[in-house]
């Protein structure tokens, strides 16, 4: 349930941002039945030419287990994502990221050959680019979960659930 949560916060934010997103593609199909892989998050961006590949994970296990697992998803997703977009311009390299809900990186920047990206960091970024008290402009009822953290960010709702003192400027 957490996962699924998460994936529609990204969902929500790269959609919010403009891109075309695809969620849960299941890729690879095997003449036994099945498939080989399921991508989580596809986002690309067509006035950008970026392309992405977000697979989040609330796991706990081993960074060697990581590994092969995200290992597994980037080469499924470098084989079969720009079959998705036949027809269109896309670019030579999909970014691919790997987003775990975990509180460190253990000094690792990468994995898989994909960047990693914590939870805070993705928070830190929408809290950033989100409209907040001094703008008028709402998020679009389309995006629930983005919606709930401007509400969060213009009322400056502490962690607890105080109000935070208003900054200066």
């Amino acid at each position: 349930m957490a996962n699924n949560y998460l994936e529609e916060l990204i969902a929500e934010w790269y959609q919010y941002q403009g891109y075309f997103v695809r969620r849960n593609v299941m890729v690879g199909l095997r003449p036994e039945g099945g498939y080989e892989c399921e991508l989580d998050i596809i986002a690309f961006d067509t006035a950008q030419k970026r392309l992405i590949q977000i697979e989040p994970s609330s796991d706990a296990v081993s960074w060697i287990k990581r590994e092969s697992r995200y290992q597994k998803k980037f080469d499924a997703g470098n084989k079969y994502i720009p079959n998705m977009f036949k027809g269109l311009d896309l670019p030579t390299k999909i970014e691919q990221v790997a987003l775990f809900t975990t509180r460190s990186k253990q000094n690792r920047d990468t994995i898989a050959g994909g960047k990693v990206v914590l939870i805070s960091e993705l928070l830190q970024e929408i809290f950033t680019n989100i409209p907040g008290s001094t703008e008028r402009k709402a998020i679009p009822e389309q995006f629930p979960i983005l919606r709930t953290l401007q509400l969060v960010k213009r009322h400056q709702i502490g962690r607890d659930g105080s109000r935070l003192p208003r900054r200066a400027g």
